[in-house]
Order: C-alpha cells, then structure tokens, then sequence
C-alpha cells in the first residue's frame, strides 16, 4: 500500500532523510520507532508532499505520488493525523472533522461522520465545541477522527501516544485494535519507542539519524 525507494529529504542543506526504502503492506499495520529528531515526522511530512523530496520515489497503491498534490491524498483514500493535530481552534470539533470531505465531497460523508463517532464516542458529546475549548487530548482524538474521514486505503498516524495522559494513550492503542480488526486499511504509525504499539503491529522500522536501521527492524507477527 505504501512503498517508500530510497527517499532523501534536505532541510538547509542539512540530509534529513537519507536513502529511506520502507514497505507497508495492504492491510498491514506497520511502526516507524524513532527518537525525537530522528525524521519520523519528516517522513510522514514527506508521504503527503507537504514537503519536497531531493531524491527517491514514493508510492501508495499502484500510484506514483512522487510529484503528487498534498490535496490529491485524501480524494484517494489516505488520512493524516500530524504530530501536532492542526486543527481549526474557532472551528467546531465537528466542523474540523468533516474538513477533508468539504474538500474533496463523497455521498457517504455523514455515513462516515457516523461510524468515526461509533469509534470514537468520546468526541460526540463535545461535536459542537470550539476546537480550542478542548485539551490536548481531547484534540488528538479529533484529529484521529478527520484523518479517518478520508483513510479507506491508507492512515498515517504520526506520535498519536505523544504528550497524552497513559490513560488516553492506551484508549487510542484500543481505538488502533479495533481498526485493525476490520482488516480493511493499512497503517503507518510512528512513535519515540516501542510502547504503545507493541500487539498492535506486524513489523516496525527504526529510525536513527534520518536512515533506517537495517537491523533494528522486527516483524511481530
């Protein structure tokens, strides 16, 4: 579902990723374990064109997306929760929720408003809040449900634990199982270590020093 051959990234011509060939496969969850300034983010960054490449080939399906649009990921099918959650803070947690069907408009939007608060139910009562009125918690959650608004082929989930009370960061690991048991999407999560994923994966990458350890990578299942 996700390959990644070989991809670079500078930054003020400082190499932030270097030579980075990974695999996620359809239906598979996969982690990316790495230090704080190991390039995870810059990674995830990187699969949604936020940022350019120097060299490398990126693909999600049997698309090249390379020298993709960051708008074209959601019209086919690929979600991205971001580090820091970047929602709408005079927004609504439901207005920011169905932000990327507003973009990109699908028949089934409320369908699917519908099943990410069945998932989720902990969103639902505060929907109607400003996005700013929420904790840091609570936004990560809202984040998680309008980047699975768009994800039916691909979900890119980068730091979800980060910064959260233990308690929400085991609800997400549980939110996390419950996905993978429709065995429908494929998953690219990133952490600082191992933690959380751990049970939930079936391989993980390390990453140090924007490279991935070739021997540091487990398959778990």
């Amino acid at each position: 579902m996700l390959q990644l051959d070989r991809l670079c990234v500078r930054i003020d011509g400082a190499d932030v990723l270097r030579d980075v060939s990974l695999h996620v496969r359809p239906n598979a969850f996969v982690a990316l374990i790495g230090r704080n300034g190991a390039g995870k983010t810059t990674l995830m960054r990187s699969v949604m064109n936020l940022i350019p490449r120097w060299s490398g080939e990126i693909r999600i399906g049997d698309r090249s997306t390379t020298e993709a649009s960051p708008s074209d990921h959601a019209r086919h099918g690929v979600g991205y929760m971001p580090e820091d959650r970047r929602l709408i803070a005079g927004w609504s947690v439901e207005e920011n929720i169905l932000l990327p069907v507003w973009a990109n408009p699908r028949p089934d939007a409320q369908a699917r408003l519908a099943w990410c608060y069945s998932l989720i139910p902990e969103i639902a009562p505060f929907s109607r809040r400003r996005a700013m009125e929420l904790s840091g918690g609570q936004q990560k959650l809202v984040a998680l449900a309008r980047a699975l608004m768009v994800a039916r082929n691909l979900l890119l989930l980068d730091e979800p634990f980060e910064g959260v009370a233990p308690v929400l960061a085991q609800r997400i690991a549980e939110i996390l199982s419950e996905l993978r048991k429709t065995g429908s999407l494929s998953v690219l999560v990133s952490e600082s270590d191992a933690t959380h994923g751990r049970g939930l994966v079936d391989h993980a990458y390390v990453i140090e020093r924007g490279a991935i350890d070739a021997a540091g990578g487990q398959s778990h299942r």
